[in-house]
């Protein structure tokens, strides 16, 4: 099966829609999907406001297409002193409207959700069905989306992903490439572990999971586990800088949220259908070699 065959073969979804063009994301998915000539709108906030449901019920467009959602409020820091306002965009009246009228049309919702949804106390990796316990409000607003969309009716797939990033945007690996350019010492947290996801792999796994008729909830991570120490000296390592890295705890660096202590998404539901996930470090490399400078 070739990448994007749902796309070129169905005739019930002629295209599809990216919610959140603009973000780190939208931008991978939309860069795949002209790549493999697959008719898709853009669409950003001015266009379509999951924080405003009005604009939804009375849009004009119709939504019989693969709805991509990767709006979100991804602040997770913010979402602390700004609950509610997360809470309208990742799991509020507009999520619940857009399932309302891709459900009336017969489309697809694919949602992009977050390790965050879990309070990292376990010690292997989270099953897709492992009950949601999150520890901060972005984790609460992401998990009230969630069941906005498994209780709506309409065809969806969820997926949880973590540790985001590419060669564009405001990531962790763009942030450790420039410090560790410009820095001799860095201190990095090594009591959390997760699985980093290049958003180039995610958006391939998302038409994957589209083209093999998936519908539920799915763990879209890269392969491989390490602590944000390990990604921090991979990182490093890869663009030959030669920055010393200190391994600290997350009480030493303190913030307004709380973090998952252990995150590591199971993927043997996803990687039953589509196969092995690449390598956390493999898809590194390849984002390394292309990223953008400020």
């Amino acid at each position: 099966m070739s990448l994007g065959s749902f796309f070129h073969d169905s005739t019930d979804h002629p295209g599809a829609v990216v919610l959140g063009a603009g973000g780190m994301l939208g931008r991978a998915l939309c860069r795949l999907l002209d790549r493999l000539d697959i008719p898709f709108d853009p669409l950003h906030t001015a266009d379509l406001d999951l924080a405003d449901p009005e604009s939804i019920k009375t849009s004009g467009r119709v939504f019989d297409r693969v709805w991509f959602n990767c709006a979100a409020w991804t602040d997770v820091d913010g979402a602390e002193a700004n609950e509610n306002a997360a809470l309208a965009i990742n799991g509020g009246p507009g999520l619940a409207t857009l399932c309302e009228r891709i459900k009336a049309d017969d489309g697809l919702l694919v949602h992009i959700s977050t390790d965050y949804v879990f309070d990292g106390s376990a010690s292997e990796p989270y099953q897709t069905d492992h009950p949601r316990s999150p520890l901060g409000a972005y984790g609460r607003t992401k998990a009230a989306g969630e069941e906005i969309i498994e209780q709506s009716g309409c065809q969806f797939i969820i997926a949880r992903t973590s540790w985001l990033y590419a060669p564009w945007a405001n990531n962790f690996v763009r942030t450790m490439a420039r410090l560790t350019r410009e820095k001799d010492r860095l201190k990095v947290v090594s009591d959390q572990r997760g699985r980093p996801t290049s958003a180039e792999h995610l958006a391939e796994t998302l038409v994957k999971l589209v083209d093999a008729g998936a519908r539920g909830v799915y763990h879209t991570t890269d392969g491989g586990q390490c602590s944000w120490f390990d990604f921090a000296c991979a990182i490093r390592d890869g663009l030959g800088h030669q920055c010393t890295i200190e391994p600290c705890t997350t009480q030493e660096f303190p913030r307004p949220a709380p973090r998952p202590a252990y995150s590591v998404l199971d993927l043997s539901k996803t990687e039953s259908i589509i196969g092995p996930m690449t390598n956390w470090q493999e898809n590194l490399n390849t984002v390394l070699e292309r990223l953008e400078t400020d």
